[in-house]
């Protein structure tokens, strides 16, 4: 029995702390994991970090709390170093190379979710940001996954949140004068509530010319409904005006009826209030961009009650009250979110 405590108590002196450097380890990742299961995918990133870092951190210090003599510890510090070169370099094509080019992207922030991006053929709205891989929303409501290396090696457009221009080409003869095509186009922005709309001539064609017209669109959530109404309207306004959206180098032998513009049949009024499908397409970007912008308010809103604390104005209570109230309705707006961006 005395053989048995002494040596418990010369296993606790020597790997005491190695164990309890393992159990701390183990406990906080355990914990980690458990929250990922009720946070929203907005987090990936962050716990994914924070597992790295504790797995390295863990490793790291077992080298150092174990009773190893200095030459021993040095070559497994040594030996340590050598496996996450090795990893970095063997996995730079695929795991490592993705983890480095999110660590890229996010420090250089130029988009969040919500955002309208552009990878070569691939465009959508960006859902969440995680270490490996970025997600978005493509234009059929898909959920697409980019790795972060495909990002980082390749030009990204990013739509403009405060604005972006809509543009539409369209190929006209030059039996047409083109000041009157141009106020034709120019009408057809302004009917599509594009701000500020001007028109190029882009081409000089043996046969046609190539018009460009654009404007400038605030509300870059209904960009794919400005674009579809900008060519309505382009076919209106020259439709109004017999102008006909044929190629001169288009031959077509007219046997019976030698109009080619449509005539209407019966008149829809337009609704230029009509909510576009960019909702239901986008829901979980949109969801994504409102819970970004709310964690943004919360922490705001928390840095101006500590500075309210830390000051001695008078007649601050009633104001501390109506942003403390504010911030409980926040907190609660964001669980409501999280809750949906997780179900989603």
């Amino acid at each position: 029995m005395a053989d048995f405590v002494s040596m418990t108590e010369q296993l606790t002196r020597d790997y005491g702390y190695s164990l309890l450097l393992l159990l701390v380890a183990a406990g906080f990742i355990k914990l980690i994991n458990l929250r990922s299961l009720t946070q929203s995918k907005h987090y990936r990133f962050r716990n994914q970090i924070l597992v790295i870092v504790l797995v390295l951190l863990a490793g790291l210090g077992l080298v150092l709390t174990l009773p190893l003599d200095s030459g021993t510890r040095g070559q497994l510090l040594t030996l340590m170093g050598l496996v996450f070169t090795a990893v970095l370099t063997l996995s730079s094509p695929t795991v490592a190379a993705n983890a480095m080019a999110g660590f890229m992207i996010r420090s250089e922030n130029k988009f969040s979710p919500g955002d309208f991006i552009q990878v070569n053929e691939y465009f959508g709205r960006v859902t969440e940001q995680g270490l490996f891989q970025t997600e978005i929303q493509t234009e059929d409501r898909d959920l697409l996954s980019v790795p972060n290396l495909f990002i980082s090696s390749h030009p990204v457009k990013v739509v403009h949140a405060d604005g972006t221009v809509v543009s539409a080409e369209v190929t006209l003869g030059y039996d047409v004068d083109h000041h009157l095509i141009e106020a034709m186009l120019l009408q057809a922005a302004t009917d599509a509530n594009l701000e500020e709309p001007f028109v190029y001539v882009m081409d000089l064609g043996d046969y046609s010319v190539k018009y460009r017209v654009a404007g400038f669109l605030k509300q870059v959530k209904h960009l794919l409904s400005s674009r579809s109404m900008l060519r309505k309207k382009m076919m209106d306004r020259l439709h109004e005006q017999n102008i006909e959206i044929v190629s001169p180098a288009f031959m077509n032998q007219r046997q019976i009826n030698s109009d080619v513009i449509p005539q209407r049949s019966f008149v829809i009024p337009d609704n230029p209030a009509e909510i576009g499908p960019e909702s239901l397409i986008f829901d979980k970007a949109e969801r994504a961009q409102q819970l970004n912008e709310l964690k943004e308010s919360y922490n705001e809103l928390k840095l101006e009650l500590k500075a309210m604390d830390s000051g001695n104005e008078p007649d601050t209570d009633a104001l501390k009250s109506r942003k403390l109230r504010r911030l409980k309705a926040l907190k609660r707006a964001i669980a409501v979110l999280d809750t949906a961006q997780t179900e989603g």
